[in-house]
């Protein structure tokens, strides 16, 4: 029984087939993820010591052979019709458009934060990074926001280097403090 709303076939563009299939997309993700984690593992470099019974390639290839594996899975289930169900308490409205500043501007402070840590460190630009990230978000408190992004980014750099013992570049401002 047709409700009269359904699109025919012959009517269908590709824009429309592929909004309708879009987790293919993920199908592809995994696919190409697959694949370099599978050409890390077999290409790399194992020395006889290293080897145990299982060795050091082992892991990467079985991770990699699932997600090969789950790729194809995914996009034959989304060919034969089958669709992820909503969230139950999905609480966005998908006919609004994307908010693609937000997301603009996202990707300019993680991209700022990659090219800045090694000649500022990590306290300065992690701080850029969260008062970019809370800026891009929707927060406008300019007197507030820097100074908990530099005391989250103290923190931080804090706990990794010392604590957890992962170094991270200090910067001119190691110096000062």
């Amino acid at each position: 029984m047709t409700t009269g709303t359904e699109t025919p076939a012959a009517a269908r563009t590709p824009r429309s087939w592929l909004r309708e299939h879009s987790e293919i997309g993920v199908g592809v993700l995994l696919l190409l993820l697959g694949i370099l984690v599978l050409t890390d593992a077999l290409t790399m470099d194992v020395d006889l010591t290293q080897r145990g019974p299982v060795g050091p390639k082992t892991v990467p290839v079985v991770v990699g052979i699932a997600l090969l594996l789950v790729a194809v899975l995914l996009t034959a289930d989304v060919l034969r019709g089958g669709r992820g169900e909503a969230e139950g308490g999905e609480d966005i409205d998908l006919s609004d458009p994307s908010d693609w500043r937000t997301v603009l501007l996202l990707a300019g402070v993680f991209l700022g934060n990659a090219v800045l840590i090694d000649p500022l460190g990590f306290p300065i630009s992690g701080a850029l990074l969260f008062w970019g990230s809370a800026y891009a978000l929707g927060s406008r408190h300019y007197d507030r926001d820097p100074l908990i992004a530099a005391g989250l980014s103290l923190v931080t750099y804090f706990v990794f280097d010392n604590l957890l013992g992962v170094p991270l570049p200090g910067g001119p401002l190691m110096e000062v403090l």
